[in-house]
C-alpha cells in the first residue's frame, strides 16, 4: 500500500493532479475538497493516498486530509454499490463533517442531493454507516503537510473554467455545466472558490 506521495506538482486539475516524485510522474485522482487546498503547479506537496488495484488498472486516489481518506475508504469498503468514482463524488459534494451529520440524522434528502447518489444509495449509506462514523474521529482530520507558499487566488476566469471542468468530470454536459457555474457565481459572488461553486451547482442540479 502506498500511504502518501511527496513531490512536485506538475499539473493541477479539479479532478486530478500529476505529481513528480524522484523523476517519476504519478497521476492521482482527487476530490474537490482537496483541490482547493493544493498549492500552485510547480510547488511541493504531500498527498495522502489510496491505491485501487484492478485487473486492468492501478489507480491512485489522493487527499489533503486524513479525514477525507478515511471517509473514502469507509465508503468503498463498507457501502455496497459504492466504488471509488462515487466516493470521490461524495467528497466533492459535501464536507466530511456535513456528511457525518447527515448520516447520523438519517437525512436522506441531503445525501441524495449529491451527484450520483440516489435515494436508495442514500438509504444504504445511512443503514450501513450509522454505527461506523466513529472511525472518522468526528473531526476534520490532520492536514497533510505541504511546502512552499501557495500563490494568490486564481483569476475569476480560471475559477470559472476549473469549476466547469470539475462538473464535466462529475457527469454534467459542458453546456449545462457552464450555465450552472455562471448561475452559482451570480448567487455566491466573484470571490467564491471552485469548491463552493461546484457544491452549489451539485445542490441545484444542472
Amino acid at each position: 500500500m502506498i500511504a502518501f506521495l511527496h513531490g512536485r506538482l506538475v499539473e493541477v486539475l479539479p479532478s486530478a493532479v500529476t505529481l513528480e516524485v524522484q523523476g517519476v510522474g504519478y497521476e492521482v485522482l482527487i476530490p474537490l475538497s482537496s483541490f482547493d487546498r493544493l498549492p500552485a503547479a510547480g510547488q511541493e506537496v504531500r498527498l495522502l493516498t489510496h491505491l485501487v488495484v484492478r485487473e486492468d488498472s492501478h489507480t491512485l486516489y489522493g487527499f489533503m486530509t486524513s479525514a477525507e481518506r478515511d471517509l473514502f475508504r469507509l465508503l468503498i469498503n463498507t457501502v455496497s454499490g459504492i466504488g471509488p468514482k462515487l466516493a470521490l463524488n461524495v467528497l466533492s459534494g459535501v464536507s466530511v463533517g456535513s456528511f457525518s451529520a447527515a448520516v447520523a440524522a438519517g437525512d436522506i434528502k441531503a445525501l441524495s442531493g449529491i451527484s450520483g447518489v440516489g435515494r436508495k444509495t442514500a438509504e444504504r449509506m445511512i443503514m450501513e454507516l450509522k454505527d461506523k462514523l466513529g472511525v472518522l474521529g468526528g473531526s476534520p482530520g490532520l492536514t497533510a503537510t505541504r511546502e512552499g507558499v501557495p500563490t494568490a487566488p486564481a483569476a475569476g476566469e480560471v475559477r470559472l473554467n476549473d469549476a466547469i471542468a470539475a462538473l464535466v468530470a462529475l457527469g454534467f454536459k459542458p453546456a449545462d455545466a457552464q450555465a450552472s457555474v455562471r448561475g452559482a457565481i451570480t448567487l455566491l459572488g466573484e470571490a467564491a472558490t471552485v469548491e463552493q461553486l461546484v457544491r452549489a451547482c451539485l445542490k441545484r442540479g444542472a
